[in-house]
């Protein structure tokens, strides 16, 4: 009894490493948070699994339901792209997961595409310790939760959509205007570009472009000087 956690291509699907693609063309069911999304990487390899779905929303009655899959045959669980269990519900069915079963069941990772890690990865600063947030909240606690990434000495990951990315950043110039910053848009899709600079000449430098997709914002440490 196996439960594959599977990360896929957060844009480009040649990024779909082959681990995952014999995980898929061999499981009978694959839990997914985005059905359609989904279908089209399915549809990709040639495989035809059952695919239910799994999300935020999910009760915990349908998780139950869900569990049940894994007494007829192993089960794959997917994200909307990239890597469950990081900054997605994964992590609940999971440990649902090892509470029903115990020690009958084995937790498989199938490693793969990650925008946190591609975004650390290219931002030439200093990454032995850094955070990663998740989304900003879009009103209640948004200004907490700049004034705490702008006060955190070490380095600072989060996500932002194309329609609040520039007020993100026109928060944390405010707050923090010489702090070296990296933004990435579009990670391994057509449209991907690299903006570098302080907090302060990112925020201009975004308001000369539309933006477009979803962004990933990396603070450099404190200490950090280019």
């Amino acid at each position: 009894m196996t439960l594959y956690i599977v990360a896929t291509p957060i844009g480009n699907l040649s990024d779909l490493t082959e681990r995952a693609r014999q995980v898929f063309t061999t499981v009978p069911t694959v839990l997914a948070e985005d059905t359609r999304r989904t279908a089209v990487l399915l549809r990709y390899v040639g495989a035809t699994p059952r695919v239910w779905p799994y999300h935020r929303h999910t009760s915990s009655a349908k998780i139950d339901s869900l569990l049940n899959q894994l007494e007829q045959g192993d089960v794959a669980l997917v994200s909307d792209a990239g890597t469950p269990g990081v900054n997605d519900p994964g992590g609940q069915l999971v440990a649902a997961a090892v509470r029903r079963y115990g020690s009958s069941l084995k937790v498989v990772p199938v490693p793969g595409a990650s925008a946190i890690m591609a975004a650390a990865s290219v931002s030439g600063f200093p990454m032995d310790v850094f955070t990663a947030l998740g989304f900003p909240p879009h009103k209640k606690g948004r200004q907490t939760f700049f004034n705490e990434v702008a006060a955190k000495p070490e380095a600072m990951i989060f996500y932002e959509s194309p329609y609040r990315v520039q007020s993100a950043v026109d928060e944390l110039a405010k707050r923090c205007p010489e702090r070296l910053a990296v933004i990435c848009r579009e990670l391994t899709k057509h449209f991907e570009t690299t903006y570098r600079g302080t907090t302060a000449t990112l925020s201009h430098k975004l308001k000369q472009e539309k933006p477009r997709g979803e962004y990933v914002v990396v603070l450099a440490p404190l200490s950090f000087s280019s």
